[in-house]
C-alpha cells in the first residue's frame, strides 16, 4: 500500500464535510492514493447522519498504520472541537480547530507517513484575517519559507499562475518585480519536471490592458520584460508579453500548458470559467504536495447537500501522479 494522503476537514460550518462525502463515495470509480480526514469526529459523524450518505467512520490514532486505512469507512483523526448546531455561522470561532488540523497535518508529513494534504476551503475573512492572503501564504509560514511559495492553479487542459495574489488591485504594481517573476516561473518548471516529467510551454502576460501604457513608467518595460529574458536565458519555453485579453481563446489555449498572470483575477477568472470544477489549486515551493479544491466555502449553499465535489474529487486523483 503506497503512502496515504491527508484530507484536513477546513472551515466546519463551509460544505467541506458534504464534498467529503460524496468525494469518498465516488472514489471508488478511480484510482487513488489510501485517505484519511483530520477533522472532529463527533461533528463529522452528525453531518454524515444530517445528510443521510451510506457511509461509516472509523477513529483512527495519530500514529496509524497503514492496515487502519483499509475498507470503505472513512479513517478521521480527531481534533477536538466543540460546537453546538450541526452549522453555525462562519466565525474565528474555528479558527484554533482549523490551525490544529492544519498542525496535525504538517506533524504527520514531518514524520514521513503521509504523502501530502488536501485542505477543505477556509474563510480568508476569519480563519486568514490580516494577517495572510491566502492559505498558501498561511503554510508557508507554518513551515519557515515565507515568500518562496508559488500558486497553480492546476488542470490536465491547462494551468495558469498569479505572480501576486490575494492583493488590493492599488498594490499590484508595487508587489512586482523582475525576482519574482523569474523565480516564481523557475519553481513551476521545476513543478512539471519533477512530478508530472514534462517540458512545458509558458505564456505571460502583461499588467496594461494591450501589455502598453502612457504613463512614465511602464511594468511591462522596466519589469515584465526584463524578467522574460532573464528566464529565456534559462532556456525555459516562455513566450510574452501577451495581452490577457485575447489570450485565453480556445487557439491559444493550445499553444501553452501554463498562463502566467501579474494578478489574481487576471488568470483565475478565465481558468475558472473554462475548467469549471475541475481545476484544483496547488501550492508549489514547499518540501510536500499540497492542493486543495479551487473554490471557497460556499456559504450560500451549505447544509443544502447540492455542493459538487469535483474538484476534491480531481485534488485526490492528481496524487496518482506524484507516486
Amino acid at each position: 500500500m503506497s503512502k496515504p494522503i491527508a484530507i484536513i476537514l477546513g472551515e466546519p460550518n463551509s460544505i467541506s464535510s458534504e464534498i467529503i462525502f460524496k468525494s469518498w463515495i465516488k472514489k471508488k470509480k478511480f484510482k487513488h492514493p489510501p485517505c484519511l480526514v483530520i477533522g472532529n469526529y463527533n461533528l463529522l459523524y452528525r453531518h454524515l447522519k444530517y445528510f443521510k450518505f451510506n457511509l461509516n467512520l472509523k477513529l483512527i490514532e495519530k500514529n496509524f498504520k497503514l492496515d487502519d486505512l483499509k475498507g470503505t469507512a472513512i479513517p478521521v483523526i480527531d481534533i477536538k472541537y466543540d460546537q453546538k448546531k450541526i452549522f453555525e455561522k462562519i466565525s474565528e470561532k474555528s479558527n484554533k480547530f482549523i490551525s490544529d488540523c492544519f498542525s496535525q497535518g504538517l506533524n504527520l508529513i514531518k514524520q514521513n507517513k503521509i504523502l501530502g494534504i488536501i485542505n477543505g476551503p477556509v474563510s480568508k475573512e476569519t480563519f486568514l484575517n490580516k494577517r495572510f492572503n491566502g492559505i498558501t501564504e498561511f503554510i508557508a509560514y507554518k513551515i519557515g519559507c515565507y515568500d518562496k511559495t508559488t500558486m497553480l492553479i492546476y488542470s490536465n487542459k491547462l494551468a495558469v499562475t498569479p505572480i501576486v495574489t490575494h492583493v488590493a488591485v492599488k498594490k499590484i504594481s508595487q508587489k512586482l518585480n523582475v525576482k519574482k517573476i523569474v523565480n516564481q516561473i523557475k519553481e513551476i518548471v521545476f513543478f512539471y519536471n519533477k512530478y508530472l516529467k514534462k517540458k512545458i510551454k509558458i505564456a505571460i502576460t502583461g499588467l496594461n490592458p494591450h501589455c502598453f501604457s502612457h504613463e512614465r513608467f511602464s511594468e511591462e518595460e522596466k519589469i515584465i520584460k526584463p524578467a522574460i529574458k532573464k528566464i529565456k536565458k534559462l532556456k525555459i519555453n516562455i513566450t510574452g508579453p501577451l495581452s490577457a485579453d485575447m489570450l485565453f481563446l480556445s487557439k491559444n489555449e493550445k499553444k501553452f500548458d501554463v498562463i502566467v498572470g501579474m494578478y489574481h483575477d487576471q488568470v483565475l477568472t478565465p481558468i475558472k470559467t473554462i475548467t469549471g470544477f475541475k481545476a484544483i489549486n496547488i501550492t508549489l515551493g514547499l518540501p510536500f504536495i499540497r492542493v486543495s479544491p479551487d473554490h471557497g466555502v460556499a456559504v450560500d449553499i451549505v447544509g443544502k447537500k447540492v455542493a459538487d465535489p469535483s474538484s476534491l474529487i480531481e485534488s485526490i486523483k492528481f496524487f496518482n501522479n506524484i507516486q
